[in-house]
Order: structure tokens, then sequence, then C-alpha cells
């Protein structure tokens, strides 16, 4: 045999009970990664098995992650396991980094098969961290559940998987590296390439940057204060808007991405995104904005710390698309936002008599919205906006989109809003987070709240608070038929929508290990009272929310962690 052929190896395993990938794929701590016996080969051996065997042959597959801890390792079992499994090329960021919505599109620029995105999103790094594995498919988006289940049933009867343990790449280096292999009459290829590039220049041609650069830099320039939380997209803000667009190298911080984000928690919103808000206070910055782990979530805040709900964000973009050069060639097609999301979005659609969508929480939905050609926009409340330019929320894209906005009207991000509420009146909009609930406290809860909001005698009870008084119109757990395939999703989410039109809603996330989050969110409409504080508005509604649920008595939790 000839010795400087790399051998492929087959090797025994047990399953595991617990590798079901949820709306963001497999997350769990990084010891049960690191602890348990081929707990990371069994599910990435599940994904190239749900792979029909004529299609992974010599295809190509994107593989990148956020740089937290664990990264490289998973990248080296994946490269191994790649090649062991018939797959032709890797494509892989520079030291193993790649934004979530650049591997988005790069799987489409490549013509990949899919991708692996190393990323537990906006959860703590580091050792005593969260690592999660998500699979894209070549349409640049999240698995379907199809695809994810399939992925799932195999991990539950894995009998063993494929690797070539002596093959090693160097992350550093840019450019192709080849790797021959027993029994292979191709060579393998892994190509290592500039994260950012593909992605900067997507950009380039949805935005216009000369308007832009004119804005940051300027004679009559705005200041902007930008952070990236020690997460992934630091690179790219560095690289497209201090070095192409020429704000100061001082306006982006946190900017070098690590392994335990600087043991902060990369969720960009009011609570751990603090340090922003702060710096925002005294009035020196323009415009803010913070961004998550993987680069696909986003906060938007204006001069003082004024702050922009993800509900209200996108529908701001939706009423000024236009001054985004690629709508003008594209048009719109339509919109969308996730059920928990505020009504603000449907108002702005009404108006402009565009089809509104509203799809389960989870990126894959509006995908399918969008290859179907049926989709332009579309946002979560989970601080996710985007475009149909890739299939991934995004969150550079979304920052660019909103200095669009600015560079076209010349005003602040407060009077957008203000004169936006005054157009369309105003959805106040909160979600209340109960973060590290027990499992079983959390569902059982959940269960019981079922149990009672779907009992027709439900309908039709009258809620007072105050001076304020609320009949409920419909109650249910959310479920939604896709237009475009007509596959059906059920148990998304309880909802008791009342007769004024305001929501309460309730959703377990987070399930994947012990612990559970549950989220409150409450939505209320509002055509002349457009200026008031959200909290003092959705009072009554909140304490509905939690008079119905009982939620403090059954979870033992006396307040929410986070509140947005």
């Amino acid at each position: 045999m000839d010795n400087s052929l790399l051998q492929v190896l087959t090797v025994p395993t047990a399953p595991y009970p617990d590798q079901r990938p949820g709306t963001s794929g497999l997350r769990k701590k990084v010891y049960v990664f690191q602890s348990r016996r081929n707990y990371l080969h069994n599910f990435i051996q599940s994904i190239f098995s749900s792979i029909d065997l004529r299609d992974r042959q010599g295809s190509t597959v994107v593989v990148g992650g956020d740089g937290r801890f664990f990264n490289r390792t998973a990248i080296e079992v994946i490269v191994q396991m790649a090649a062991a499994n018939g797959v032709g090329r890797m494509i892989i960021g520079h030291h193993g980094i790649m934004s979530t919505p650049a591997i988005s599109c790069v799987i489409r620029k490549y013509k990949a098969i899919g991708g692996i995105i190393l990323t537990a999103s906006h959860n703590p790094g580091g050792p005593d961290g969260d690592f999660g594995i998500k699979f894209n498919t070549a349409n640049g988006g999240p698995a379907k559940e199809a695809v994810t289940n399939k992925i799932f049933q195999i991990s539950r009867t894995i009998e063993e998987f494929a690797i070539c343990p002596g093959l090693h790449v160097d992350l550093t280096t840019l450019g192709k590296q080849m790797f021959d292999l027993e029994n292979k009459f191709k060579p393998f290829t892994v190509e290592i390439v500039d994260s950012v590039e593909s992605y900067a220049n997507l950009l380039r041609n949805i935005f216009d940057f000369a308007a832009l650069k004119e804005l940051l830099s300027g004679e009559n320039h705005i200041k902007i204060r930008l952070d990236a939380m020690h997460g992934v997209v630091g690179p790219y803000v560095r690289r497209i808007l201090c070095e192409e667009l020429g704000c100061p190298v001082n306006s982006a911080v946190n900017c070098v991405p690590l392994e335990d984000f600087g043991g902060q928690h990369p969720d960009p919103n009011l609570t751990y995104a603090a340090d922003l808000v702060d710096s925002m206070r005294d009035g020196q910055y323009d415009f803010g904005a913070a961004f998550d782990g993987d680069g696909d979530r986003n906060m938007i805040l204006g001069k003082h710390g004024f702050f922009v709900t993800p509900p209200d964000s996108v529908a701001v973009i939706a009423d000024n698309i236009f001054c985004i050069p690629y709508f003008q060639h594209t048009g719109v097609r339509g919109f969308a936002r996730s059920m928990p999301t505020s009504a603000a979005l449907d108002r702005v659609a009404k108006a402009a008599k565009i089809e509104l969508y509203e799809t389960p929480t989870g990126w894959k939905f509006f995908g399918n919205l969008m290859d179907a050609g049926r989709l332009s926009l579309c946002g979560e409340e989970s601080f996710g906006t985007g475009g149909d330019h890739i299939r991934e929320k995004d969150g550079l894209w979304a920052v660019l989109a909103w200095l669009s906005i600015l560079a076209s009207r010349r005003q602040s991000v407060e009077d957008i809003l203000k004169d936006h509420w005054l157009k369309y009146g105003r959805n106040y909009f909160t979600r209340y987070d109960y973060e590290n609930v027990d499992i079983d406290a959390a569902c059982e809860m959940m269960e019981d709240l079922e149990i009672m909001i779907v009992d027709k005698s439900f309908v039709k009870q009258r809620f007072a608070v105050g001076d304020k008084i609320y009949q409920v119109e419909k109650a249910d757990n959310y479920e939604y038929t896709d237009p475009v395939d007509s596959t059906i999703s059920r148990n998304q989410g309880l909802r008791i929508i009342f007769s004024d039109g305001s929501r309460i809603i309730y959703r377990l996330s987070g399930t994947s290990c012990d612990v559970a989050t549950v989220r409150i969110y409450i939505d209320s409409y509002e055509k002349e009272q457009i200026l008031e504080d959200t909290q003092v508005m959705l009072a009554p509604l909140a304490t509905i929310a939690l008079k119905i649920s009982r939620l403090h008595h059954r979870t033992g939790r006396s307040g929410p962690s986070v509140i947005t």
C-alpha cells in the first residue's frame, strides 16, 4: 500500500438519545461534547448520512464558526469525517471563523450541498459555556424539519462512523490544501478562504456604499458606535465599516473574536449590551448597534440610547425599503414576521398592498417563502432582521439598511420612529425571559396553561386591571400551514388574542439541556398614545399574563431575567 495515502477508518460507536436538533441545531454545554465518547462524531456522521451518497460524493461543504471555545477542535473532526464520507471539497473560513450570514452567502456562491455552522449564537462561550452545531442546506438556510428529523433518527441508531484521522488542516493559511486518501480517485481539497470578502462583495451589490461613506465619513458625517461583543462580526465591522466606509477605528469596540466572548453574554439586548447603551446616553453618538456571537442578530439604538424594538426595526425598514438600491432593482415580493413578533410590520404591508406572512419562529420558514419568490424582507422579535439576499438573518445587513435610511432621510433615529408611529400608530411590545427554569416545571406549566386556554369556556372571558378590561377573542396553540409546500408545524406557541387586538404569547425556548427559558410576549396597538413608556402601557397585560399562567408560583421565579 502507498504510505502517502491517508487511511480511512470505520469506527464502532453507540448512539445517544438526546441529539435532536432544535430550531438552531444541536446545542449543549461544551463538557457534553468533550466528555461523552464520540458525541461530536456521532452527530457529524448523522448529518453526512442524512445526505444521499450520490449527492455527497465529490460535493462541496462549507464550514465555519463564531470562534467560541471548541470551535477548532470540532472543525478538525468535521474535516476528517467529511473526507471519509466522500465529500470532495471543504470551504472553511480563515482560522475557522465565519459569520452565519457569511456562511449562507458562501454556500450559495459556491453551490455547496450545505454548510456546518459551529455556534450557539448568543449563548455564553468558553469551557463552561455552550457549543452548537447547525446544518444549513444548499439554499444557504437552516435545514427544514424533515431533514433535522432524519438526522435525529439516524443519531438514535448509529453504529459506526467514518473518519480519516491522519488528515490535518492548517486553518491559518489562505489557499488550497490537497490530500490523497486510500480508495479515492480524486484528492480531497480544503480551501481556506477570506471570511469577509465574499460577504462584503454581496453587500456592495445591495447598498449604495458611496452614500454610506458620505454619511459616515463625509463633511457632515454622523458619529456611530458599534459593539461586536467579541463575537465573529468584529472583523466584518472593521473591514466594511471602518476600512471601506471610513468610520473611525474607535467607532467599533470589542471587535476581536474571543473563545469566551470576553466572559460576557454575546446577546444584543438592553441587558447584555448595557455597555453600549451606557455609552450612548450622553448623546455623543447618533447611531449605535450591537451584534451577537455569530453575527446574525442586531440591536439598533439612536441618540441618548433611544431603543428601537426589533418589530419596529423591520417595520421601519419595510416602510423605507426603496432607500436600499437592491430593492429598487428587484421590487418587493412580500413581508413576513414570526408569530410572536408585534404586528407593526402588518400595518406597513397593508398600506403598501404587499403580502404579509406570519410564520413560526425559525428562519427556515422565511427561507421557504424566499425560495418560492414570495418574500423580500422579514424579521423576528428576537433581534433578527434580513432580506432575501441570503437565507439567514443578518445583523450587519440590518445596520447598513438603517444607515441607508439615515443617509436618505437625514433625520435622527428617534425622529424616524416618531414619524412612523404618527403615520401608522404604535405597537407597544415587550418580551419577558425567565431563564434557567427547571424544564419539568416549565413543561408542566405550559401543558396546564394549554388545557386552560383551549377550553371553549376561556373564550369571551374578561380580565380587568384597574380601569382596563380585556375580553378574550381567541386562544390556541399556534399552528402553521406553509403556503409553499403545505407542511404543517404544530405547537408553535400559546396565544391569547383579545378583542382589541392585544396579544399575550407563551413559548418555551432553549430546552436542549435540563433547563428552559419561558418567554412571555405582549403586544398592544395604540393609535393615539404613541409616546408613552412601554412597560407602563403594557403593565395591565403583563399582570394578566402572570395571573393566567401562575408563572411565579409554578416556576419559583419572582421576576424575569431579561426584559426586552
